[in-house]
């Protein structure tokens, strides 16, 4: 496998690059390798940006040292159909368990009677490739293909499958019976079924009517700790000769919510900008430039809402955390009118993930909007 290059700045923003750009979640990661190595699937649920995937990316990492078994990543978020979910695992799988090219022949030939592959030859590089063309008509028969061939592969096989949840979207009828259909009778592969629609993953696997019921562990995945998280900043800035205290990261931290990229996206910046000794008014000074950067962006999205949306939205900002957002108390205080029409406009931002409900406790969920809000009253 080709090594990443080590990146310029050690926040990263996106990718996977290695154990020593990655904070912390050790006890997460050795749930979730337990778990799979001990025969568990695994539904693993977090907000949006707070580095779920980042993790899968990370253990996949750490099991992939060890040489056992071979690790999948499929993400989900632009499939909207069976099909688009066969063509995506196909792409991803297809040809991995192969030593050879006459192997791969062979398998070809075994396993998949319904799939048309296509053998490619990269004109740069000269390399072989492989795209599959997956027919709507017999995506079903595609899918129970692809399992049987990694099934009988004779290798243990761990499949990450990334917003799981659009699969309750798709118009193709019974997916998820489908699915579980076929996942139910593997040995040899073990899932982690990942997303940031937690009432949706909720409702898909531990609902008793839902074809998924009660049979993956549930895994949630909050903030990564302060302290683990200000050592970490600590030992990134110091090797570049700069220097926070305590309180400042407390403050980073706490303003944002403990949101991971959120944070990442300040202290990028704070290494960029080579501050030797970083203090409040650096980190104001950052926040009010990014928030400045993204105004434009804001305003159209508070065009798109209704006013009832968008007074509900700036009273959330303003007290930042809400916990009692039916209460008479915080509807009065905001003057947001009924508590029928305030449930329905939470229920919608909500929905539109514009407003995070986690643990009965709501808050903007873009934390820089979150700011700008709070600025702009």
């Amino acid at each position: 496998m080709k090594q990443a290059t080590k990146p310029q700045n050690p926040f990263l923003l996106s990718g996977y690059v290695s154990p020593e750009f990655f904070c912390d979640r050790e006890m997460e990661s050795k749930k979730l390798i337990s778990a799979l190595r001990n025969g568990r699937n695994i539904t693993l649920v977090s907000p949006r940006r707070m580095g779920k995937t980042c993790l899968i990316r990370h253990i996949f990492h750490l099991v992939g040292q060890e040489g056992h078994e071979r690790c999948y990543l499929v993400d989900l978020y632009q499939t909207d159909s069976l099909s688009g979910f066969v063509s995506k695992l196909a792409g991803t799988v297809i040809g991995t368990l192969d030593s050879t090219g006459e192997r791969l022949l062979k398998t070809i030939g075994t396993f998949f009677k319904s799939l048309r592959p296509v053998f490619t030859i990269d004109p740069q590089t000269g390399e072989p490739g492989l795209s599959i063309d997956v027919q709507p008509d017999f995506a079903e028969q595609s899918l129970a293909e692809i399992f049987s061939y990694m099934e009988q592969s004779g290798k243990k096989c761990f499949l990450a499958f990334d917003e799981f949840q659009r699969v309750a979207e798709y118009d193709d009828r019974n997916v998820e019976a489908l699915l579980r259909s076929h996942i139910q009778h593997l040995t040899n592969v073990h899932f982690i079924f990942s997303g940031s629609q937690r009432h949706v993953l909720e409702n898909m696997f531990t609902s008793a009517n839902r074809p998924f019921y009660q049979s993956t562990q549930m895994v949630n995945l909050d903030s990564i700790g302060e302290e683990a998280y200000y050592q970490f900043a600590v030992d990134k800035l110091e090797r570049h000769r700069q220097h926070i205290d305590k309180t400042t990261f407390g403050d980073i931290y706490h303003r944002l919510y403990g949101h991971t990229w959120y944070i990442q996206v300040l202290l990028n910046r704070l290494y960029e900008a080579e501050i030797s000794q970083i203090g409040r008014a650096d980190v104001n000074g950052l926040l009010h430039e990014i928030v400045d950067e993204n105004e434009a962006t804001f305003q159209t999205l508070l065009r798109l809402i209704t006013p009832a949306q968008r007074k509900v939205l700036r009273a959330v900002a303003a007290e930042q955390e809400v916990t009692e957002i039916n209460g008479k108390s915080f509807i009065s205080r905001h003057k947001l009118g009924a508590a029928s029409t305030v449930n329905a406009v939470v229920k919608s931002l909500v929905e539109k993930e514009l407003l995070l409900e986690h643990n009965g406790c709501y808050s903007v969920y873009d934390r820089f909007l979150s700011l700008y809000l709070r600025s702009n009253v």
